[in-house]
């Protein structure tokens, strides 16, 4: 079905309050029409009332003609929004290593590379092209130009296997690849088998390949190519990350990904409201992003970052002692990354502190409450949920609204709405557990031709049934668990995210993934997966008799296992519980 990726809202800096005043048929957030089940969007205004969202203000909201909410100003296009960035000129934008790009450098090398694919490929409007590699600065070059030259970008996973990327390819049918040297080997065959060229990055030619520095040096005078791009053209095919099937290419249209480019804007602006700040003022966010470049929650960060003229800080490898010292070196003032690296990197700052960081921001998967609890003064933690069908975060908490609900991932944009449906899709009350239900700009259209699995996750009239399990409190949303990872033990529903949490908030615990696993009787049991911190004494029982102290008997595991390496997780940090269940149902066989 659906994968699930929570989000982080994005940094402030200048400019994020949003683009100028929109045009007089802009609606405020009260416009949905009846019955429509959704919470209002929450705002620095909780009656409703929201200044960032009434009419002519940066914000403010119209209804398309296909009902959706959508931005009334702002851009249509990821080209138009790109464009506006060439005039950040010389402040930096893409550090990594020793080499950096500024603006100026970026946009005339993406300008460049997309006359390149218009002209020497003969690339046209609607063409895929493909980009795998690791966070390169080069990646966003690629990206963009693919962007300015009309064509539908199709970022794909950089550390999926041969046989992955061959089955993402043959699905999409790029006419162009855009990689670097080490994923060449995996897409080789295929290329050469298709006859489609390829650009490689940080790498050596090849043939079908030519290398990318070797490429004649931009002018920053020529400008991107004559192409037309219009808000209904597909802009990006990003495949979901396969933690409960194959993956599924998510089609987003340029109008998609402006009001996803626009969302995290709104969130920092409100965030700057709540703390009793005007949005935009203050220096240029400088971001440390972890998160890979081919994953929404990384659109997330880098859209917010490219709106206010920030810096993005690149790592080729996580090491918790070495973001540190970026964080000194290059006075980073944001964070962006999974939950598990954020907490490692609390831990590796201990009494020294973090520097320069003031905002915390974290998403890919959930965030155990005690992240917050454990984020220091004058560092604001931020959380949020967005997948790959929503082109990123739709849904954010940060400062004291999170630290009061630590278990939430926040309010929607003005863009979005939400519901939590009932089996005959209806809305429920406050308080009760369904599905989330969303429906907005940002979503995608559907699945790469796929009619069936678009039928599936949309209603005829938009919604986008999540496969998550939430509750809804005065607007604000709270996941609960993904309806497939669920355990029902003897008619009784165990939410497994209740479960991590009880674990997570004992002191030995590093990690933690609950599961369910067969049971002759009861259908199933629940099981944990736990990783203690080093030189921890917690045994079985204490872990047992911990989670006993604030959940029913019948949420307490049945069976424990305390390994010693990490969780198997994905690329984006999300742990692949159909790995671990076949090796935890193995170990219990076993035993």
């Amino acid at each position: 079905m659906v994968d699930g990726h929570p989000q982080g809202p994005g940094p402030d800096g200048p400019d994020s309050e949003g683009p100028g005043p929109d045009g007089p048929d802009s609606e405020g957030p009260d416009s949905e029409g009846p019955d429509s089940g959704a919470s209002r969007p929450g705002g620095p205004g909780r009656d409703g009332r929201d200044p960032l969202t009434a009419p002519g203000a940066p914000f403010a909201v119209t209804t398309g003609e296909d009902g959706r909410r959508v931005y009334a100003g702002g851009p249509r296009t990821l080209r138009e929004f790109v464009e506006v960035t060439w005039a950040y000129g010389e402040r930096p934008f893409l550090v990594a290593g020793d080499r950096t790009y500024t603006y100026g450098e970026f946009f005339a090398a993406a300008c460049s590379l997309a006359r390149r694919l218009t002209g020497e490929y003969g690339l046209r409007r609607g063409d895929r092209a493909v980009v795998a590699m690791r966070n390169h600065p080069e990646w966003q070059i690629a990206f963009w130009a693919a962007q300015l030259a009309g064509l539908v970008a199709v970022p794909l996973n950089a550390w999926w296997t041969e046989a992955e990327f061959a089955h993402a390819l043959g699905d999409c049918r790029p006419r162009v690849l855009l990689v670097d040297g080490e994923r060449v080997p995996r897409v080789r065959a295929w290329a050469r088998a298709q006859g489609v060229p390829g650009v490689v990055f940080h790498g050596e030619a090849e043939e079908g390949f030519v290398r990318y520095e070797d490429l004649p040096a931009a002018d920053p005078a020529l400008g991107p190519p004559d192409v037309e791009v219009r808000p209904e053209d597909d802009a990006t095919i990003i495949y979901t990350s396969g933690t409960t099937g194959r993956p599924k290419g998510a089609v987003a249209t340029h109008l998609a990904q402006a009001g996803a480019a626009m969302n995290p804007r709104y969130q920092a602006a409100a965030a700057a409201l709540e703390r009793g700040e005007v949005p935009g003022q203050g220096p240029a966010p400088v971001s440390l992003t972890t998160f890979p470049f081919f994953h929404v929650a990384a659109f997330t960060s880098f859209y917010s970052v490219m709106a206010a003229g920030g810096t993005l800080v690149l790592m080729r490898k996580w090491d918790a002692a070495r973001a540190l010292e970026l964080i000194h070196e290059h006075r980073v003032t944001h964070y962006a990354g999974v939950p598990t690296t954020a907490l490692q990197l609390l831990d590796a700052a201990g009494e020294a502190g973090l520097g320069t960081l003031r905002h915390l921001n974290t998403g890919g998967a959930a965030a155990p409450p005690r992240l917050v609890t454990r984020c220091p003064g004058g560092v604001e933690p931020r959380n949020g949920y967005g997948l790959t069908e929503t082109s990123g975060g739709v849904l954010a908490g940060y400062g004291a609204d999170y630290r009061a609900f630590p278990g939430s991932v926040g309010r929607p944009t003005p863009v979005t709405e939400v519901r939590v449906a009932g089996p005959d899709g209806r809305a429920l009350p406050d308080g009760e557990v369904g599905e989330l239900w969303l429906r907005g700009q940002s979503l995608v259209r559907g699945y790469w031709e796929d009619p069936e699995a678009t039928a599936a996750a949309f209603t005829p009239d938009g919604w986008l049934r999540t496969g998550d399990l939430a509750t809804l409190h005065d607007g604000r949303v709270s996941i609960v668990d993904r309806i497939k990872d669920m355990v029902i033990r003897g008619g009784e529903n165990v939410y497994c995210v209740e479960v991590e949490a009880a674990l997570y908030a004992h002191p030995d615990v590093l990690d933690a993934a609950v599961l369910g696993v067969p049971h002759p009787e009861l259908g199933e049991e629940v099981a944990a997966v736990v990783r203690l911190r080093e030189g921890a004494r917690a045994g079985v029982a204490d872990l047992r008799a911990h989670v006993g102290r604030s959940l029913a008997a019948f949420k307490v595991p049945a069976h424990v296992v305390v390994q010693d390496g990490p969780l198997p997780r994905n690329a984006t940090g999300k742990v692949l519980k159909r790995d671990l269940r076949a090796e935890l149902e193995g170990a219990l066989t076993a035993g």
